[in-house]
């Protein structure tokens, strides 16, 4: 049985992992129709994931401090990467590059935050953050 994931099976696609206004039932969600939703997934806890207001932002973390952050696996078309890229500022205000999916083995990537972080910043494993 195939890997249900696997890049082997979509040539010209990326997958992405996105944890916050591009998830399923998330506003701007409609911005990946016609893209492949593929399962549900988390990061290795080597992440921060900051609540920025409208939107949170991904950031490296040391391993004693990061979290394994919650969030969802799409297969996106290689014409869709340069609108994904737009929509999240790339690559001032958000960059894209390499994340570790537990349990996922092939490449991943993700919009890891570009700025500074504010100091009072809340953090948390998804967003938006628990009540």
């Amino acid at each position: 049985m195939a890997d249900p994931v696997s890049m082997r099976e979509r040539p010209g696609k990326t997958i992405l992992f996105f944890y916050g206004t591009l998830k399923r039932g998330m506003p701007q969600s409609y911005l990946l129709k016609g893209q492949q939703f593929l399962a549900e997934a988390a990061t290795i806890a080597q992440y921060r994931l900051y609540d920025l207001g409208p939107y949170p932002g991904l950031v490296h973390a040391n391993p004693s401090e990061g979290v394994a952050v919650q969030g969802d696996l799409w297969a996106v078309d290689d014409a869709m990467l340069p609108k994904l890229d737009e929509y999240e500022g790339a690559p001032e205000l958000f960059v894209r590059e390499d994340v570790i999916i537990q349990h996922h083995f092939e490449p991943v990537q993700a919009y890891f935050y570009n700025g500074t972080v504010p100091a009072d910043a809340l953090w948390g494993e998804r967003w938006p953050l628990p009540g």
